[in-house]
């Protein structure tokens, strides 16, 4: 097994599609050229939550990540495995390593949601399961726990003592759960990479203890997270203040306003804004956002690029590319 190195801070990438809602390949390459491939990025998370995994065929899925590792080159490139059952996860992580995955990202199947995941016992044997069936290392994503797909504290530390699990996406809503969660995985082993991934909690969560920051809102804001985890290696509370001051006003816009799954959408919305991407529709049941909260958003963005905070660098053409697209505007 080659193990990726996944300290640092890894972007979890959004996926624009184009009005047909086929996907923009175009505007994936200068998402990539704006999040993926600047320094200080240490990894690329593909076809998670942000990246609308759930929605993609087999074809797509692949085809995400063989375009992303051409574009991002040797930095370790992480796929999502999102199914309902142990045998579409399998087939999935078969499909993410054909591909050139180096490490696949196991979400809990839909039916550990209804439960199970309360005690080891399924969730270790999915991870086992999966395990087997591939050669690639593996990295946990964890819910909070109130969502009902959440793992235990002592199942986490059952899941890192399996071999090849190098990681957890520590997504917890509590700080609390989140500490005991570090703590319990850390007893077990210590190599186990803990990747702070909550969005109200990435100043606390390095302050706490993480081993890098794995993020959708770095796929609109990469230079924040970059000197937020650069302060955080520095041991520099002062500076992580200061970072997490200019954060917040766009940590709100995304954020703050339910419900919470329109929050990917809402990054390609500033995307959009900021001239990456010409549509930022997300893919049904998935809805677009309404005009106002795009038009906050579009404010954030907006004094944010101006402070300095997003720095756009176009490094390729928007190739025959429309003006931007006015955000939907749902039926209250």
């Amino acid at each position: 097994m080659i193990k990726p190195d996944l300290r640092g801070v890894t972007v979890a990438t959004v996926l624009p599609f184009k009005d047909d809602l086929s996907i923009d390949w175009d505007g994936y390459a200068r998402v990539l050229d704006y999040c993926a491939c600047p320094d200080g990025i240490a990894a690329v998370f593909v076809n998670g939550h942000a990246g609308e995994g759930g929605s993609l065929s087999d074809d797509e899925r692949g085809a995400v990540i063989k375009r992303t590792r051409a574009q991002i080159g040797t930095k370790p490139l992480l796929a999502g495995i999102i199914g309902h059952s142990t045998a579409e996860c399998i087939h999935q992580a078969r499909i993410a390593e054909a591909a050139g995955a180096d490490c696949a990202v196991l979400f809990p199947p839909a039916a550990l949601g209804g439960g199970a995941s309360a005690t080891s016992r399924a969730p270790v044997a999915f991870v086992r399961a999966v395990r087997d069936a591939i050669d690639l290392p593996l990295s946990i994503f964890q819910y909070p726990v109130t969502s009902g797909a959440g793992y235990s504290p002592e199942t986490l530390a059952e899941i890192a003592a399996i071999d090849r699990v190098i990681a957890i996406k520590e997504g917890s809503d509590t700080m609390l759960a989140y500490d005991e969660n570090r703590r319990a995985v850390k007893a077990t082993d210590p190599d186990v990479v803990i990747l702070a991934s909550n969005f109200n909690w990435f100043l606390p969560q390095l302050a706490v203890g993480a081993d890098g920051v794995l993020s959708g809102l770095a796929s609109l804001a990469p230079h924040l997270f970059i000197e937020l985890w650069q302060a955080s290696l520095a041991d520099d509370l002062g500076t992580m203040r200061d970072v997490n001051e200019r954060l917040y006003p766009i940590v709100r816009a995304i954020y703050g306003p339910q419900p919470l799954i329109d929050m990917h959408t809402r990054m390609k919305v500033g995307l959009q804004a900021l001239g990456v991407i010409a549509n930022a529709d997300p893919r049904p049941p998935l809805m677009p956002v309404l005009r106002g909260i795009g038009q906050d958003i579009s404010v954030a963005v907006g004094a944010a690029q101006r402070a300095g905070n997003i720095r756009l660098v176009q490094t390729r053409p928007v190739s025959g590319a429309a003006p931007v697209r006015n955000q939907a505007e749902a039926s209250p």
